[in-house]
């Protein structure tokens, strides 16, 4: 008789998306070498369909200062710390929740002294004193007939695993965050040294032409022309090193620092990581077990159909068993004789016959939310196939455009020397060496942006692939792993 039975909708977990590929157009499994760059960055790519992405991922860029970086950042991040604490929320309302399912007992001790008149009593005496001391143990219990204790469980428990997925996407998040502004500062660093470079070799070109200007053999505007060139690319310098210095304030806070501790922020250089070889590629049917987005988007999904369960059950009838057992006593010496004692034995129905239409408009109001919270599912794996999609097109694009800087720079740096040495001989004018030396100038910046592009894109495939952190989803505080795919 007290056993639950299931009223409302039972759950069944959507199918994973029933597509081969992330790309229309096939994919290369080979991502080819730049062959004109030299260095790590250059190298070819492998990608292994079926492969699933490991936790600490980034380890496979070889820097021992980036390991420390995300290993800071997972440690003192301020928004980790954050969603840990919402993930222990929940998991205490969950232990709160549970308590409904075990009957309540209480104890009351209480003593009284009274004074009352004859006439209270219906008589004709005087007045009556008195003390009254009582014991007695109470317990309550509502049995889940139609299952809504057990459905408010399973909303909370759903809740718990929104909150444990929350917390692995931030990781994700953090992890991706802080390898990409490694990566800007690095390039930042790279751009700010060859720009410095560039006003080094500006400043000896403006020394050579005012030589030459003092000697006759050129005119004075050459020499203006060169002070202008000097100084763009000094506020150019500028400009960078600016951008270099809210990169190191990002990157401090993503630590969970102050930007004034960036004194002692040491971040990797381009030239000290080494690209990933061989990279996962998990196949479409499981990406949305791994990546921790879709999970809670799933969970939250689990949650919404608890709901409407929860109110179907509430139009169901509600039984709630009762019962205490005490002793009653005007003196303390007696409380406990077998004639003081009293119980009490209850059953109460309470069944909703008219409620104004709110318990129907309340299961309607739930229906219409599970459907917006669907819908949002949906939109997270489109959104999830997306980033992956770009991100495998891009990985194919830029050992291209990698090359293609490479050879940009070294053909710039020719015709640089080539128009120097005619320009010495008289052969061409000197706005010809501007332009050369603005397009080197321009050639580098643009190698180190393509370098830095690479390996942004490459720790990006990690990121959209869920970044193995559904393998650290825990079924406790203690870190056991829960396989949930």
């Amino acid at each position: 008789m007290l056993a639950s039975c299931a009223v409302g909708p039972a759950y069944h977990k959507p199918a994973p998306p029933d597509v081969r590929g992330y790309t229309a157009a096939p994919l290369a499994t080979t991502i080819p070498r730049a062959r004109s760059t030299p260095g790590s960055v250059a190298g070819a790519q492998t990608l292994e369909p079926g492969a699933t992405v490991k936790p600490g991922w980034w380890k496979g860029f070889g820097s021992p200062e980036l390991d420390r970086l995300v290993a800071e950042a997972l440690a003192h991040n301020p928004d980790l710390a954050a969603a840990q604490a919402t993930l222990q929320t929940a998991q205490f309302e969950l232990k709160a929740a549970r308590g409904v399912f075990y009957p309540q007992v209480s104890l009351g001790l209480g003593g009284e002294r009274t004074r009352t008149t004859g006439a209270a009593a219906g008589g004709n005496f005087g007045p009556q004193l008195y003390n009254l001391y009582t014991g007695q143990v109470s317990v309550s219990y509502y049995p889940d007939v139609f299952g809504l204790n057990r459905l408010v469980t399973r909303n909370q428990q759903a809740r718990v695993d929104v909150a444990r997925d929350q917390l692995l996407a931030a990781r994700l998040t953090i992890e991706g965050n802080v390898v990409n502004a490694a990566l800007d500062l690095a390039a930042l660093e790279d751009e700010v040294a060859a720009t410095r470079k560039t006003v080094s070799d500006q400043h000896q070109t403006l020394g050579l032409t005012r030589t030459r200007y003092q000697l006759g053999a050129t005119s004075q505007f050459d020499v203006l022309t060169q002070e202008s060139q000097l100084a763009s690319s000094e506020a150019q310098l500028q400009q960078l090193q600016q951008a270099r210095d809210v990169a190191r304030h990002l990157l401090a806070t993503y630590l969970g620092e102050f930007p004034s501790a960036t004194g002692t922020l040491h971040a990797p250089a381009l030239a000290d990581l080494r690209l990933p070889a061989t990279l996962p590629l998990s196949l479409p049917s499981t990406l949305v077990r791994e990546r921790p987005d879709v999970l809670a988007a799933e969970a939250q999904l689990r949650a919404a159909n608890a709901q409407v369960g929860e109110a179907v059950a509430r139009m169901y009838p509600n039984l709630q068993l009762t019962g205490s057992f005490g002793d009653q006593s005007n003196h303390t010496g007696t409380l406990f004789d077998p004639a003081s004692r009293l119980w009490n034995l209850a059953a109460g129905l309470v069944m909703p016959l008219f409620e104004g239409g709110t318990l129907r408009a309340q299961k309607h109001a739930a229906q219409a939310a599970y459907r917006g919270v669907f819908a949002n599912y949906q939109g997270t794996v489109l959104g999830a196939f997306r980033n992956v999609a770009d991100v495998l097109r891009a990985l194919e694009h830029d050992s291209a455009l990698l090359d293609a800087q490479a050879r940009a720079l070294r053909d710039a740096r020719q015709a640089s020397e080539l128009v120097q040495t005619q320009y010495r001989a008289g052969g061409v004018d000197f706005l010809n060496v501007l332009a050369s030396e603005t397009q080197v100038q321009n050639a580098r910046i643009a190698f180190v942006r393509a370098e830095a592009q690479r390996y942004a894109d490459t720790a990006a495939l990690y990121v959209a692939l869920g970044g193995g952190e559904w393998m650290n989803a825990s079924a406790d505080a203690h870190g056991a792993v829960t396989d949930r795919r």
